[in-house]
């Protein structure tokens, strides 16, 4: 293999001088994507990546299999309002799942976002019907940026009765009874705030339906942090208000809570729950009249306490359902009708759910499951009732609903994946291994059944709490069923050991998750299971950042490294997207102390000369508002400049897509081109070609 010819990029003589530190930074003019020079780099990567990965023969192979795959389609659970109840579906035809509503036993589409945009590019980004189904608050995006904008549906008839509302990118709706209003929340306008705080500075407001939405009232946010998101919920009666700030993506959250009977809903009159408290907390009012308390205060793997609205601070919780010292509490539902509590846990990051008695939370029982795997969207009737659904997922399970009777104790299938698909033979195994520090860390081996050493993806992500669970994956069946092995490792970072196993891989902790990553590896090698000459490593987002400082830190230990939307510039990363958002999880190069655990890992500065780095494809989201791509465009460039290896640093950058939700077939495609540069310097090309037709 000869070094590839790649793009000329000037290196540029940029120094900063942070806290007494130079740091370097050749790349800066590559920051600018509207530039003559950027796009003219962009147009050489183009052609370079399409000269080496799209033609594969192998690709061809993988683009058909996980299209295949992908074909289950998808299934959510209800939302039931009433005797109406809304759900997603996707059929094995459909670039986007459609949202449907059922009555009187009959469905019918509500939104189908290609019937919208034919282009495939709107997504409908969230949904919410009012207390009586009547009406339907959503929100849809085009082109991946995200940027939602709001509209109201009358649900009997289809039409559109309110909106567009703009500046509503994640925003969530909550209801007054009767449908007239609904509490949002919304950016400032742009004139208002600087240039570059426009995806910051929500706020809290009152909507009347059918109302301009400038004449909508203030009802909180003024003068807090500009990085601030905020929950709002109402209860069923209409009684009682929440509100929710969290600073960025930080895991605790200050909450405060109304009684509206006794204030307007333009001006309630919140009392303080937690405030200033490191810990998060959620509120639910039962039809009981008790306020359910889900918290991880004083109990990092969580616990459910009750007290009275009227008394909702800490002094007042008592345990229902104490912190369990193995496993981490995830959802709970209540039965109302039949005095049930389901409480659902992952252990290790697997799924459970178990029955307590509603009034004491003594434990009753358990929720039988289709087998190991991952439970979501645990939820039962607002109304109450003695139902409750849930979806069960696992490595060769395509996502189904299942029912639970809490008068039988049985569960049921309530509604399976839309498609029919061969799902190939293959084995999950959870292994367990020690990393540099002695912690211990969990890894998900998927693979068909043989021995000795294989081509192997090693994934991870170690952050923001997020727990790598079993799941569907067509990418992963692909790869397994082709010959390889493909590995998740548990990091930390993550969220499958509670609220402590995150915080040792936060902030100034942040290199026990590589640490972590690098141990998986060797792990991996040890038991025979691959080879550093046969081993691959992929992540995106977060994760993107830990490939990318795992091919920094150890390069001689992967052959291959996929890197999608990454942060890899971890000493400017604040300034551009939402970085802003996430000096919670990583620190901020402003304070001295933050700045060196950044600069000691930050993967765009430790690129160096003269060595030989694995093959890598970086995969990138033009309108990806999120992770700017510029973090990979520097990588791209210092990695070609510096490797003295013959294998190819490469960039894929794609158009009209962002860092979230896109088109089934867009899916596809990024998935064979990644799984085919893996296949190809891992050696199971070469395995794969040999052997039959997939």
């Amino acid at each position: 293999m000869t070094r590839p010819q790649y793009p000329t990029a000037h290196r540029d003589d940029v120094v900063d001088v942070l806290h007494g530190t130079p740091v370097p930074d050749p790349y800066r003019w590559l920051e600018d994507r509207d530039s003559p020079a950027t796009k003219e780099w962009l147009k050489a990567q183009e052609e370079l990546f399409a000269a080496a990965v799209p033609g594969l023969p192998i690709r061809r192979r993988f683009r058909e299999r996980v299209a295949e795959l992908m074909r289950s389609g998808t299934v959510g659970p209800p939302v039931w309002r009433g005797d109406r109840y809304f759900f997603m579906r996707r059929t094995p035809d459909q670039e986007h799942a459609v949202l449907y509503v059922v009555e009187d036993g009959a469905e019918r589409p509500l939104i189908d976002p290609v019937a919208i945009d034919p282009s495939g590019l709107t997504t409908l980004d969230a949904w919410q019907p009012d207390k009586e189904g009547r009406l339907l608050a959503y929100q849809l995006s085009v082109g991946g940026d995200e940027e939602s904008r709001l509209y109201v549906m009358d649900v009997a008839t289809g039409e559109r009765v309110d909106g567009p509302i703009d500046r509503c990118r994640y925003s969530p709706i909550a209801w007054l009874p009767g449908g007239e209003a609904f509490y949002y929340v919304r950016r400032l306008p742009p004139e208002r705030v600087p240039e570059d705080e426009r995806q910051y500075h929500r706020r809290v407001y009152l909507h009347r339906v059918g109302t301009p939405a400038d004449e909508d009232v203030l009802v909180f946010g003024e003068g807090r942090d500009k990085t601030e998101y905020y929950g709002v919920s109402v209860s069923r009666d209409g009684r009682w208000l929440t509100i929710s700030a969290s600073k960025g993506t930080a895991p605790r959250n200050d909450l405060w809570i109304a009684d509206l009977t006794a204030s307007p809903a333009e001006a309630p009159e919140p009392v303080t729950v937690q405030e200033g408290v490191d810990a998060q907390t959620g509120l639910h009012f039962g039809r009981d009249g008790r306020l359910y308390v889900f918290t991880d205060r004083d109990a990092p793997r969580g616990r459910i306490c009750v007290t009275d609205p009227a008394t909702p601070t800490y002094e007042h919780w008592r345990d229902l359902v104490p912190e369990d010292p193995e496993a981490v509490l995830a959802s709970y539902a209540i039965l109302d009708e039949a005095g049930t509590l389901l409480v659902g846990w992952t252990r290790h990051a697997i799924g459970e759910i178990t029955v307590h008695d509603l009034a004491t939370g003594a434990r009753t029982g358990e929720v039988t499951v289709p087998g190991i795997g991952t439970i979501g969207g645990l939820a039962s009737r607002p109304e109450g009732g003695h139902e409750a659904w849930f979806v069960y997922t696992d490595n060769t399970t395509p996502p189904a609903v299942h029912r639970y009777d809490a008068r039988t104790g049985e569960t049921t299938l309530w509604a399976a994946a839309p498609g029919t698909v061969e799902v190939p033979d293959v084995r999950t195994e959870q292994v367990v291994y020690r990393s540099k520090d002695g912690t211990q860390v969990r890894m998900l081996v998927i693979s068909r059944p043989g021995e000795g050493p294989r081509p192997t993806i090693l994934y991870g992500y170690g952050g923001f709490g997020i727990s790598m669970a079993p799941g569907y994956s067509a990418s992963i069946l692909a790869w397994a069923e082709a010959g390889g092995v493909y590995a998740i490792a548990q990091l930390r970072g993550g969220g499958e050991e509670g609220e402590e196993w995150h915080r040792a891989g936060m902030l100034g902790n942040k290199q026990n998750v590589f640490d972590d990553l690098h141990a998986a590896a060797e792990h991996l090698i040890a038991t025979g299971v691959t080879t550093p000459d046969r081993l691959g490593i992929s992540g995106g987002s977060n994760g993107g950042l830990l490939v990318g400082a795992a091919l920094t830190q150890r390069p001689e230990l992967y052959a291959a490294v996929v890197c999608s939307a990454p942060l890899l510039d971890m000493i400017r990363y604040e300034r551009f997207g939402l970085g802003a958002t996430w000096n919670v999880e990583y620190g901020s190069a402003d304070d001295p102390e933050q700045f060196r655990w950044l600069l000691a890992y930050s993967p765009y500065h430790h690129v160096r000369e003269g060595v030989p780095y694995p093959a890598t494809l970086f995969t990138v989201f033009d309108s990806d508002t999120r992770v700017d791509p510029l973090h990979a465009r520097k990588m791209c460039a210092a990695l070609q400049h510096a490797t003295s290896s013959d294998r190819p640093i490469l960039l894929r950058n794609e158009t009209e897509v962002g860092h979230g939700a896109r088109a089934v077939s867009r899916s596809v495609e990024l998935a064979a081109d990644q799984l085919a540069f893996l296949a190809v310097h891992t050696g199971l090309a070469a395995e794969e070609a040999a052997g039959p037709e997939a």
